[in-house]
């Protein structure tokens, strides 16, 4: 089903806003999320999930469109279907879904792997994504716009709502949440959880590597299951030397003024095209502190 939650959602001292959250949507509409540069994302892999889980999600929750639009030029479906003409349609996505299944049943049969025999399923997929932007208002025109598919429309009208409610909080002092220069922003670890594991002896590093390691497990769907530090350190290690980077995107801490001068930042509007270390303005992610980060060849080299 449609879903979306803040993760983690902070303000530097500058004043510039980062906000991590998780949101599910159609699989359908993956592409059309993934064409906005300014935000960093992770989501659940169709190579990384056993296909008998696969197949278990689409038989008992199966993505069903949420406007069933009459064929017309254009990429807009003005008009919709009858009842009695949904109704139809639904039993022909749900056949067509049943057809998948079994052959999606017969390649497992064969030894195929996952990576291939996913993708008959993709179709029917609920997709969950972490996202980490300052930016959002492109999204929020072009997504939350009449003229998006419902399917992203309906996911980014959630998002945006979440978004805003803490703005809304932000009066009270409740959201977002203060961090200092030296400080981070940490999705998927509580304060509570993080000075705890300081008390037990582990660095601010660690903390990060903690973080970076439970972003990337929405790739197997395992983020809201039982925690384990040591894991998720041990998989921030195998991502960072394998160079799959995008996971460290969503820890950052705030710009120190002289990184915010080398940008720029204090000569015009902190949301202007200054003020960029990355996608995100003002902020320091942690990709960016690991050197060759760019190129899979230097950090696999450097390791």
């Amino acid at each position: 089903m449609f879903e979306s939650k803040v993760l983690c959602d902070s303000i530097s001292p500058d004043k510039v806003r980062l906000t991590t959250l998780e949101v599910t949507l159609p699989r359908i509409v993956l592409a059309e999320f993934n064409t906005h540069r300014r935000l960093s994302r992770n989501s659940a892999s169709s190579r990384a999930i056993p296909v008998e889980k696969m197949i278990k999600k689409v038989k008992e929750d199966p993505f069903i469109p949420v406007y069933w639009g009459k064929n017309q030029k254009g990429m807009q479906a003005d008009q919709e279907l009858t009842p009695k003409e949904q109704e139809k349609a639904t039993k022909r996505w749900l056949y067509a879904r049943d057809q998948a299944v079994q052959h999606a049943e017969g390649l497992l049969e064969m030894g195929i792997h996952k990576q291939i025999t996913n993708r008959l399923l993709e179709p029917w997929l609920w997709h969950t994504i972490i996202v980490t932007a300052t930016e959002w208002d492109n999204f929020w025109g072009l997504r939350c716009n009449k003229d998006a598919q419902p399917e992203i429309k309906t996911a980014a009208d959630m998002m945006r709502s979440m978004y805003m409610e803490r703005v809304l909080k932000t009066y009270t002092g409740s959201a977002p949440t203060p961090v200092n220069y030296g400080e981070w922003h940490m999705p998927l670890l509580s304060p509570s959880e993080a000075f705890d594991l300081l008390i037990q002896g582990m660095t601010q590093k660690d903390l990060c590597k903690i973080s970076v390691g439970r972003c990337a497990r929405v790739s197997y769907l395992t983020h809201d299951g039982k925690r384990d530090p040591k894991a998720d350190i041990e998989l921030y290690e195998r991502l960072a030397k394998s160079g799959h980077m995008s996971p460290l995107e969503h820890v950052a801490r705030p710009m120190t003024q002289e990184e915010l001068y080398a940008t720029g930042f204090y000569d015009t509007n902190p949301l202007s095209a200054k003020g960029y270390y990355g996608n995100i303005c003002g902020w320091m992610q942690h990709r960016k502190e690991i050197p060759g980060e760019d190129i899979f060849g230097l950090t696999a080299s450097s390791a």
